[in-house]
């Protein structure tokens, strides 16, 4: 079955440096993202309320942006992302997650739970 992918943008008071930190490091992750993060090289664990999920690293740049990949979902296409850009003219930074979902009522579930989580960490950041 195809997943449906979707990409959400969320305008952040932040260096791209310092807000990479947040999804790109087990201790920035566990301040506003789950539990407990636990990495091994490419290998981290997402513990949530004792239930662990683990993901895999597939892409990494610095300062620029983290690509994961759910084990279980091996089977497909999906992964999720965060990206950092900054506009060229106005040096804006904003946050763009990119996700997939199994139909359009999880697409619209999961754009809630995301908008939820990006401000927790803006609430973190105190941007």
């Amino acid at each position: 079955m195809s997943k449906i992918k979707f990409e959400l943008e969320f305008p952040i008071h932040a260096s791209p440096s310092m807000l990479y930190t947040y999804f790109a490091t087990p201790a920035g992750l566990e301040e506003w993202f789950a539990d407990k993060v636990n990495s091994r090289g490419k290998n981290v664990t997402f513990i949530w309320d004792g239930v662990e999920e683990k993901a895999t690293i597939l892409a990494n740049k610095n300062d620029e942006k983290i690509k994961y990949k759910w084990d279980e979902s091996q089977g497909d296409e999906s992964y999720f992302e965060f990206r950092v850009e900054v506009d060229a003219l106005t040096k804006d930074v904003s946050l763009i997650v990119t996700d997939f979902a199994d139909d359009e009522d999880e697409v619209e579930e999961s754009k809630m739970l995301w908008e939820n989580q990006i401000d927790e960490l803006k609430h973190t950041i105190g941007a």
